[in-house]
C-alpha cells in the first residue's frame, strides 16, 4: 500500500538508509518514516545498550498530522527526555517519523549517551574500588 508524507502528502519512496536499512522517506520535505522496529535500529547506530537509554517517550501530545500507514493522528513526543521532539503512530506501534535532520540528531544523542554512560561506569567503578580499600582498611583497625 503506497503511503504519503504527514507533512507534504508526496508519495513516499523506499531508500536505504546509510546501507543499514531500508526506509520511506519524502523527495519534497525529506523527511522519513521508521517503522517501530527501525527507531532502535538507527539509535544502535550510535548505542546498542537498550537497558541503558532510558525511557524512550515523554510528554505526548497529540497532531494533525496522519499517520502514512493508517491516517490516524500522529502523536508529537519528547524524545528520551532531550531536547527532539518526534512523532509516532500510536495506532498498533505503526512506526516514528523524522523531520529533516532528525535522524542525525537522535545519533548525536546516542553518541551522547553512549559517552556519558561510559563515564558514568568507570566513576562508579572508582568508587566501588575506593570503598572496598576503606572497607579493608577498617576491618584491619578494629
Amino acid at each position: 500500500m503506497p503511503m504519503n508524507c504527514p507533512k507534504c502528502a508526496n508519495p513516499l519512496v523506499h531508500k536505504s538508509y546509510k546501507g543499514m536499512m531500508d526506509v520511506e522517506c519524502c523527495p519534497n520535505c525529506r523527511g522519513m518514516w521508521l517503522d517501530f522496529h527501525e527507531l532502535d535500529q538507527l539509535e544502535d547506530m550510535a548505542f546498542a545498550k537498550d537497558n541503558l537509554k532510558g525511557s524512550l517517550i515523554h510528554r505526548k501530545t497529540r497532531t494533525d498530522l496522519p499517520c502514512p500507514h493508517c491516517g490516524q493522528a500522529l502523536v508529537e513526543f519528547q524524545y528520551r527526555l532531550y531536547s527532539l521532539k518526534l512523532d509516532f503512530c500510536p495506532e498498533n506501534e505503526h512506526g516514528f517519523w523524522l523531520d529533516t535532520g532528525e535522524d542525525e540528531r537522535v545519533l548525536e544523542i546516542m553518541r551522547q549517551r553512549s559517552v556519558e554512560m561510559r563515564r558514568k561506569l568507570a566513576v562508579e567503578a572508582e568508587w566501588r574500588s575506593i570503598l572496598r580499600q576503606m572497607h579493608e582498611a577498617f576491618k584491619q583497625n578494629r
